[in-house]
């Protein structure tokens, strides 16, 4: 039996390489897609390599979003029958800094992978998967947010991925491209970028613990969040494009949490017992121990238009594709504190 084979613009991001590690165990050829830098950016995906069932399996090429002929050349060259598009801009923050290079990659680069589709005559060979998050529903007021929700974006990401999500389906609806949108709530992992709150947190609660930081900055405490694990959020990548017929998907625990409450479950299982003083900029965390500040808020890390609250409704991923969530959110920030300790104990 043939191979199947994917192709994954994005592979060295957490998601890029959950997915990777998946499809593998599902005896795919993987070809993975990265930007060319100077600095070596593989560190996820490291033990794909050092996996020697998984090596000849998995292939990493360069290209970029922002290049058509890199995209058209790719999918020649690779022949896949699955393409994910996890590429992006996906710093919510940055996106307000970089507006013009998020719009570039995250929008006219999901346009430039359909257009490659449609330009090779593959709509009939290749199934099409587009990243989408639940920042486009930004400052909707509806109480849980499904297929149906309205998109209100809070930010050129948030703005830049609704295109993307509206060209997916005008696309599938044009060219019969069986192309899907999986709408996913935060998802996190013990490899999640540095630059995210729940890594940043983890982080640098340890860093205290360890005497190596005197500080955590933080924004918004009351933001609410529906958090799930990535691993779980990369099988319904999949699922989506098993299916008969293409469709989208929002993809969601269904539980929201602050990030107060994120600190304060995150604390708790690194040994801190903390004491939250003060309101607005002016809140902050002790340590009960020694009675030193240790969280602090601080303006700057607050977004110019803020997203208060984000909860998911699957039922839609949970009637057709059979997909529920299995990881808690505490197992969730347990996985994350034990990758944690053990990347500060492999540096000492």
């Amino acid at each position: 039996m043939k191979k199947k084979i994917a192709l994954i613009f994005g592979v060295t991001g957490q998601d890029g390489a959950y997915l990777s590690k998946f499809l593998l165990k599902k005896k795919y050829k993987v070809y993975g897609v990265k930007r060319r830098s100077s600095i070596i950016n593989t560190s996820r995906i490291d033990d794909i390599y050092n996996d020697i069932n998984s090596k000849s399996n998995f292939v990493l090429l360069y290209g970029d979003l922002t290049d058509s002929s890199s995209i058209l050349s790719l999918i020649k060259k690779t022949k896949p029958d699955e393409i994910y598009n996890l590429a992006a801009q996906s710093h919510v923050q940055v996106s307000f800094e970089v507006p013009e290079y998020s719009a570039e990659v995250n929008s006219v680069g999901t346009l430039r992978i359909l257009e490659a589709i449609k330009n090779l005559n593959l709509e009939k060979k290749i199934k099409f998967y587009q990243a989408g998050t639940s920042e486009m529903f930004g400052k909707t007021k509806e109480k849980f947010q499904n297929e149906n929700t309205p998109f209100y974006p809070a930010s050129p990401y948030g703005v830049s991925k609704v295109f993307a999500h509206w060209i997916t389906v005008n696309y599938r609806e044009a060219y019969n491209i069986f192309a899907c949108n999986g709408v996913l709530f935060n998802h996190e992992s013990p490899i999640r970028g540095e630059t995210f709150v729940t890594k940043k947190i983890i982080q640098g609660l340890i860093n205290i613990k360890n005497g190596n930081q005197k500080k955590l900055f933080l924004g918004n405490l009351y933001s609410k969040r529906d958090w799930g694990h990535a691993r779980d959020y990369v099988e319904a990548m999949w699922q989506m494009l098993q299916q008969k017929k293409p469709n989208d998907y929002v993809i969601a625990t269904g539980k929201t949490f602050t990030i107060k409450e994120f600190v304060n479950k995150a604390a708790k299982k690194i040994g801190f017992k903390i004491k939250w003083v003060g309101s607005g900029l002016n809140e902050k965390a002790i340590d009960i121990k020694n009675k030193k500040v240790i969280i602090e808020c601080k303006k700057r890390y607050f977004r110019p238009v803020e997203v208060d609250y984000l909860k998911g409704n699957a039922n839609r991923a949970k009637k057709l594709l059979k997909w529920y969530p299995k990881i808690s959110l505490d197992k969730l920030i347990d996985e994350m504190i034990k990758y944690e300790i053990k990347i500060y104990n492999d540096k000492l």
